[in-house]
Order: C-alpha cells, then structure tokens, then sequence
C-alpha cells in the first residue's frame, strides 16, 4: 500500500498557521524544499502491543499513508524520535522496512525512549540516514541528539553544541532548520515542561550570532505547538499515535487523532506548515490513564 501511495497527491490539504488556525494549501510554491514530519511512533518489538490503547504501530501505518496521500512526494521526510518504545533491533528494523519502502530521504534522530547509538546502527541504510546534516535547495538541515542516558529530559551537550558552531559556520549563507526532539522552551504543561531541554540559555546563545536560523523542530510534546522566540519560530508536532492536552499541569490525553506536520521551505527563509491528521482517533484508546 505505502507504495501505492508514493506518487498519489491531492489539490487541496489542510494544515495549521503560526496562530493555530486551519490554512487550505493548494500546493506549495515552486522552489519549496517539501518536507513530511513524522514523530514519536513509539513502536514496539511486539507489533500487537499497543501505547495507551491504541496499536502503535497500525496508526503509524496508516498516518504515513495519508501523509503521502496528501501531500505527494516529499523532498524529505523527517523522523524526530521516540521512534521505538521499546528500542527494539526488531521494532528498528520494521521502521526501517517502512521508510525504505517510500524511497524517500528519510532522517532519523533520537529520542529519550531510543537508544542513539542502536538506533544509528540499525537504520543508517540505504535512503534511511542518520546524520548530523543535510543541505538541499538553500536549507541547511541540522538534527541534534538531545538525549541523556536514562533520563525523559533533554540537552545540548558540549559535544552536539560544538558540532552545531561548526555546522553553523559552515553554512552561513544557507536558511537553516534545527530539528531535535526535546522542546527548546516550556509549552505550558507543567509536568511535560519538566522533560523540556534543560539548557536552553546556551543553545539560544549560540543561535543568536547565526540569523540564518528560521526554525527549530522538535517533535516529544505529542501536540501542535507554535511560538516566536528571539524572531525564531519554535515548531512542535502531533505524535503518529496518542496526543497529550495542552495547557494541563498533569498528564492528560488529548482525543485528536494521530497525525503528522508537512513543512514547505521556502527559498526565501519562510516556513509553510502545518498539520493532517487521521479522521477521526481509534478505537480503544485509554482517555483515563494517568500516566505511561
């Protein structure tokens, strides 16, 4: 089926403007770098096993379908993290099997429920990387690793903070995207902002001396999020399978149905995004848990 898709496109999709506001797209501009985000699929070795209620594993399937569906082909598609529950080599390479299949560039990075360094062996193949950057049509793509061993929270550590400097000044001339999985600020949920990153001041400080940062991605917070700091946009993104309430001091799940975010960059800086989502949220999902 997912190869079925990958040349299929529809005329019209809808997605979501910095205010949160639905924006109908007939397609994006000539010249845009078309990008597909998908994050915190949260698979499994078992692929029965199920997150909150709800096969992790189907609605990936079925996210990734629509995405192509939608939004066509993709110049690339991004994975920001929490990619396997489990980090399962079987749940890795089962992912692997679904992104090879679309034959589209795909980019992974970590997040706090995978293991980096497996995650890089396993899915650095073929159209699948695991790199620290790409460069395509004026855009520099940077994905840092804001993991820490054994801990949900996030930060740029010495090492990833000075691979940034250099890929920074390598391409100064080049409108650039930070994606990470870590939230750079707070997003207003107090249990969720625990797990945001935990070094902000020096990350930001960085980015200060490089103008040519638009945006920075991430993906963790499992809901649409959009914010301006310091004249960068902050992007967040839904989860391929369960969402989480916004604005809620305690864990809390979100009735929106699984989804992704298409971004368009375009030549001149601007960031086109916004969101599709499935029809409608699956059955069996456990709206009263209190925690995963």
């Amino acid at each position: 089926m997912l190869v079925s898709l990958k040349n299929s496109k529809m005329n019209r999709f809808m997605g979501s403007s910095p205010d949160n506001k639905p924006t109908t797209f007939q397609r994006l501009p000539a010249g845009s770098l078309n990008v597909l985000q998908l994050t915190d699929s949260h698979l499994y070795a078992d692929p029965s096993r199920c997150l909150l209620g709800i096969n992790t594993l189907e609605t990936f399937d079925q996210v990734l379908a629509q995405a192509l569906l939608e939004t066509g082909r993709p110049d690339l598609l991004l994975a920001t993290g929490d990619l396997v529950h489990d980090a399962s080599d079987s749940g890795y390479k089962r992912l692997l099997g679904r992104f090879k299949l679309t034959e589209i560039p795909t980019y992974c990075l970590p997040g706090n429920h995978d293991l980096p360094g497996k995650m890089r062996q396993l899915m650095n193949q073929d159209n699948v990387h695991c790199l620290p950057s790409v460069q395509a049509k004026g855009w520099s793509l940077i994905f840092l690793d804001s993991t820490i061993p054994d801990n949900d929270g996030g930060s740029i550590d010495a090492r990833q903070m000075s691979l940034l400097k250099v890929l920074l000044e390598t391409h100064p001339k080049k409108h650039t995207l930070i994606c990470m999985h870590h939230h750079p600020l707070p997003v207003g949920s107090r249990w969720m902002d625990t797990m945001a990153l935990k070094n902000p001041d020096d990350f930001f400080s960085l980015l200060r001396y490089h103008p040519q940062v638009k945006a920075v991605l991430c993906g963790h917070i499992h809901q649409t999020f959009e914010s301006l700091h310091n004249g960068i946009r902050l992007i967040g993104s839904p989860s391929t399978c369960v969402q989480f309430t916004a604005g809620e001091n305690d864990f809390s799940i979100d009735p929106t149905p699984p989804g992704y975010r298409w971004m368009g960059l375009q030549p001149d800086g601007e960031v086109l995004t916004g969101i599709g989502s499935l029809p409608k949220i699956p059955a069996g999902i456990d709206l009263a848990s209190m925690g995963y």
